[in-house]
């Protein structure tokens, strides 16, 4: 199987051109490469696919094998490897996923790519503003929101004391959550920056998300704590996000790098 090792502040996936190539079970596939050890490594697998509704189609799936809806930072280099790969030579473009059709707006320099801008449309509310749980015996509070991919923001005053290897889990599986939830644990900064990490359903703490960085700002915008405009920084660099509220749409900003390509046997 030929593949595209790409990140997205460090939010690593290996992705296919499944115009060219056939993933039979991507799930199987997903476990596979996602190996550190015996794999590619990554945090899953990102194919590549024709659409009859957009100008290509992502499907991510974790490092678990689960079928995830949308992936901010994988969304950015899927247009990223569209356009510099020639499948769609638009400087916008309109990718299909699982949590619906996305907008992109990319940043050139010549022929490359040096940034993609998201529209992850309209967030949604999915819990109250805010609403307790009890996690480890402890009583939290979290912000449910959705941006294709179901968020609980959680505020902590120093998200580098979190222990995330243990408890991030809890968290994930929660009864609260009966399909799985991504965890955000943010500190804020100031008006216009905050600090992220996060445990991704399926895949355990990872360097980046991209749609929860997003959710953690309309998090923040809408308990008044920043501005419209926020800086995330996460373990593997930072993300712009805004909040167009007149639109109500909510866009992601970052970079898109391509590693390497290679080839590797997937019935070993």
């Amino acid at each position: 199987m030929k593949f595209t090792k790409m990140q997205g502040i460090g939010n690593d996936y290996v992705y296919v051109n499944c115009f060219e190539e056939e993933v039979k079970d991507p799930e199987k596939t997903a476990v596979m490469v996602s190996d550190r050890h015996f794999g590619i490594g990554s945090d899953g697998l990102i194919l590549i696919c024709p659409s009859d509704l957009a100008d290509c189609r992502m499907r991510m799936f974790n490092e678990d094998g689960s079928e995830g809806a949308m992936c901010g930072n994988g969304i950015r280099c899927v247009g990223k490897y569209a356009y510099e790969h020639g499948i769609v030579r638009k400087k916008e473009m309109l990718v299909e996923t699982k949590g619906g059709i996305k907008r992109l707006e990319l940043t050139l320099d010549g022929d490359t790519v040096t940034g993609v801008k998201v529209d992850l449309g309209v967030p949604e509310l999915t819990s109250e503003l805010p609403e307790k749980i009890v996690v480890d015996g402890k009583e939290q509070e979290f912000i449910g929101i959705s941006v294709g991919n179901p968020h609980a923001v959680y505020f902590t005053e120093d998200t580098d004391a979190l222990d995330l290897e243990r408890i991030g889990s809890s968290y994930e599986n929660h009864p609260r959550f009966p399909d799985r939830v991504n965890s955000e644990f943010i500190q804020l900064i100031d008006r216009s920056h905050i600090k992220m990490r996060v445990w991704e359903r399926g895949s355990g703490e990872t360097w980046a998300c991209g749609t929860g960085a997003t959710a953690s700002a309309v998090a923040c915008i809408l308990m008044g704590y920043t501005d419209n405009a926020v800086e995330v920084a996460l373990k593997g660099g930072s993300l712009m996000i805004e909040w167009d509220r007149e639109s109500n749409h909510v866009y992601m900003t970052g970079p898109a790098v391509e590693v390497f390509h290679g080839e590797i046997n997937i019935n070993p």
